[in-house]
């Protein structure tokens, strides 16, 4: 499956764009549309740079999902992209919450899961709750 524009625009959404290098809540040099590999302090990019960045990420974190071999709909792939983003290969792979879609992807528990990732160096931020309601609302709906 390849991620549609809903995980584009989800990712865009809670990423914002940033054409300057900064430093995120989890301490991590980042820029454009949450893009971290090899960004350091001082670095500038255009709006184009920003894209490709983001586009060349999320083949990552497409393959990443593709590779469970998981049943899903367009919308729960596209969530999962999103919060792979979000929370990086590692932590997705070692998930409760892909255990749980690897048995049942329509288990209702999964919701809890989606909620269990809103901490950054042990403090909850409202922006990664309102995030993992939005990948936990996109992952559930059938439109």
């Amino acid at each position: 499956m390849k991620a549609s524009s809903k995980a584009l625009e989800l990712i865009k959404q809670f990423e914002g764009l940033c054409l300057k290098a900064y430093l995120c809540p989890g301490g991590v040099w980042t820029i454009g549309y949450g893009h971290t590999s090899g960004v350091k302090s001082g670095m500038v990019i255009t709006e184009a740079q920003a894209e490709e960045f983001l586009l060349s990420d999320i083949a990552v974190f497409e393959k990443t999902v593709n590779d469970q071999n998981l049943d899903l709909t367009q919308n729960m792939f596209d969530a999962l992209v999103s919060f792979t983003f979000n929370v990086g290969v590692g932590n997705f792979k070692r998930s409760t919450l892909l255990c749980k879609i690897k048995v049942n992807p329509w288990d209702n528990s999964i919701m809890d899961e989606f909620l269990r990732w809103v901490y950054s160096k042990g403090r909850v931020l409202p922006g990664l709750q309102r995030r993992r309601l939005a990948e936990m609302k996109l992952y559930f709906s059938n439109d």
